[in-house]
């Protein structure tokens, strides 16, 4: 590629991108929502015994926050083939409209992996008890699946964004974790 872009990160992009990027911002995409449909059998579950990660799904008048990083023109080929690797398990990469949150906001065009519903890993919607509960029995190469949550949450609440979804997953898993 011969332009920058500027990646949306939702999930664990939030908390840990693992690239070079020139600058970062909080961001937003308009008409989805973060929800924990994905299954994870390469970094948070084991085939067989999938974790839970998140996908961004389409709702009507729904704003996601997360976070946006701009890469250099020179740096867009390694890093897109890198985290084409790290979101392997499913994820497309689609181009959406971002609104970044500088001093003014700015709205950009912008990258974004989502698991769709057709991919072989989508679990699909569950009740966030049941969520948790899956999500603190799963492990797999990049660690504990309740791992991810808790920091995305934590990482959420860094950036001011509310995320009913996530926030009440979060509450059932340290409820269970409490529990062990």
């Amino acid at each position: 590629m011969n332009e920058d872009i500027w990646i949306f990160g939702y999930g664990s992009l939030v908390w840990r991108p693992d690239f070079k990027f020139a600058e970062k911002c909080p961001a937003t995409v308009n008409g989805m929502v973060r929800r924990f449909w994905q299954g994870s059998t390469d970094h948070r579950g084991i085939p067989g015994k999938p974790g839970r990660v998140v996908t961004l799904e389409t709702k009507v008048g729904a704003t996601c926050r997360g976070m946006a990083y701009k890469i250099n023109a020179a740096d867009v080929n390694p890093t897109i083939g890198a985290l084409n690797f790290r979101e392997k398990g499913g994820y497309r990469l689609e181009t959406i409209k971002l609104t970044l949150h500088m001093s003014e906001p700015v709205s950009v065009k912008g990258i974004v992996y989502i698991g769709k519903p057709e991919n072989p890993n989508y679990l699909g919607p569950e009740t966030s008890k049941r969520i948790a509960a899956q999500v603190v029995e799963s492990i797999g190469p990049s660690g504990p699946n309740y791992e991810y949550v808790l920091r995305l949450a934590e990482a959420l609440r860094d950036l001011g964004a509310h995320d009913p979804h996530v926030f009440e997953i979060e509450s059932f898993i340290i409820e269970m974790l409490c529990k062990k």
